[in-house]
């Protein structure tokens, strides 16, 4: 059994599709948020029960909607929902590309990474485009890649990471494995004023032009590739481990903490 789900909502056209697309290869079992939940990250609902409903579309059952986040859908759509082992769990397709330091925010990634987190394979699919678009290529390159994974269990270990430039096929240059990038973000906010003069802003976001090196993920979907990257929720920063601990030795933090808290001052 495969579980799909996403952060647009469970009534989303990308979601359809990849329900329409996958189920030629397995029985697949919609969880999917009641409402929007883009730009949520990991959060999970811990403070009020997780309402869960089944949603029907043309008088059919569709999936369960719960009124949660993508992790929550993960979580109970394994856990409690789905009657069977599920062997792979899709997040997607995604209105709007998940690369970059977006990453880190995407709730449609972190329906995957909660996957990952419970041993269960999982794939993040998102579609480069913020307007309406057609999700059919999509929606077969990720069926693509749930064959792939599902026939390497090399690729199991980690949650993968998909983006696909809004293009037609045969202008989509080609398909590469890269790193996560760490383009900067030119952030804004866009001021205005409601009718009663009360101020509030509009939040909104754009990568710098990509250099020409296509060895992440925002430069090659921007040039017009599949971006494919395997992304993990261990944040360990293991360039830097060895030179914090030796800093931290050195500094003796532990005694100076004890030294500084007998005086009554300092910040320990």
């Amino acid at each position: 059994m495969f579980l799909l789900t996403n952060d647009d909502g469970i009534y989303a056209r990308g979601l359809s599709l990849l329900y329409e697309e996958l189920s030629r290869d397995a029985q697949c079992l919609i969880v999917a948020p009641e409402i929007e939940q883009s730009a949520v990250g990991h959060a999970v609902t811990i403070f009020r029960p997780l309402m869960v409903r089944r949603a029907t579309k043309n008088s059919k059952f569709l999936g369960y909607a719960v009124y949660g986040t993508p992790a929550d859908c993960v979580k109970i759509g394994i856990k409690e929902l789905a009657h069977k082992p599920v062997e792979l769990v899709i997040s997607g397709i995604n209105r709007g590309a998940n690369v970059g330091i977006n990453v880190i925010y995407s709730g449609t990634v972190s329906a995957a990474t909660e996957a990952a987190i419970l041993r269960v394979p999982s794939l993040a699919v998102s579609l480069d485009s913020h307007k309406e678009a057609d999700f059919t290529y999509a929606a077969k390159f990720a069926r693509k890649m749930a064959r792939l994974i599902l026939k390497n269990p090399a690729l199991c270990g980690s949650a993968i990471n998909v983006n696909i430039p809004c293009l037609p096929e045969e202008k989509i240059r080609g398909v590469v494995v890269v790193k996560q990038g760490k383009n900067n973000i030119i952030e804004s906010f866009e001021k205005r004023t409601d009718p009663r003069e009360n101020t509030y802003y509009w939040f909104s976001g754009a990568y710098k032009a990509p250099a020409d090196k296509i060895d992440n993920d925002v430069n090659a979907l921007a040039a017009g590739y599949i971006t494919i990257t395997p992304i993990h929720y261990d944040l360990t920063d293991y360039d830097l481990l060895d030179d914090l601990r030796e800093v931290v030795d050195k500094n003796n933090l532990w005694g100076e903490h004890q030294r500084v808290s007998s005086t009554g001052t300092g910040l320990f």
